[in-house]
This record gives structure tokens, sequence and C-alpha cells, in this order.
């Protein structure tokens, strides 16, 4: 059962980092530090985007309009966390 909870921990993990990363690359796009043209950021932008927006666009459909500020990530990694721990002790406690 250890070993159960320890990948879902690290699933969660990964989500998270990936969140993370995309965010960071929107970022350097919106900066210009990384040029949008590159096939290989592309790619990398493009797999991050499938990856995290269907989890970010119903944040995005109730939150209201901020003037450009976009905090639907830290939301969304706000509430994996707060899932992470449920769903780890959640198992802890049920794992006799």
């Amino acid at each position: 059962m250890i070993s159960f909870i320890w990948l879902i921990n690290q699933l969660f993990s990964l989500v998270w980092w990936m969140i993370l990363a995309s965010v960071i690359l929107s970022w350097l796009f919106a900066f210009n530090i990384v040029n949008v043209n590159n096939p290989t950021v592309r790619q990398i932008a493009y797999g991050l985007s499938r990856v995290t927006e269907p989890m970010l666009a119903p944040i995005r459909r109730i939150m209201p309009n901020m003037g450009g500020l976009d905090i639907s990530p830290i939301i969304l990694l706000l509430g994996l966390e707060f899932l992470r721990q449920f769903v780890v002790e959640m198992m802890l406690k049920y794992a006799v």
C-alpha cells in the first residue's frame, strides 16, 4: 500500500511541476526571452498547454476578469496540494 501512496504522490508532483513549467514558459514568451518561432520550444509549449489547459480552463471560466492577471494556476496548485494531502491521508488512514 505504501508504494501505491508513493505513486499517487509522485503523479501529483508531476502535474504540479508541469503547471509551474507552463507558467514560467508563458512568462518567458511574454517578456520575449524565448523565441516562439523555435520548433523545439513551440512543441514543449504545445505539450504543456495540452496537459494543463483542461485543468485551468474551468477555473478561468469561474474567475472574474482581473485585467490581464491570471491567477488560475495559483488556484489550481493550491487545489492540487489540498487534494494530494487529502488523498494521501485517507489512504494512510484506511491502509490497515
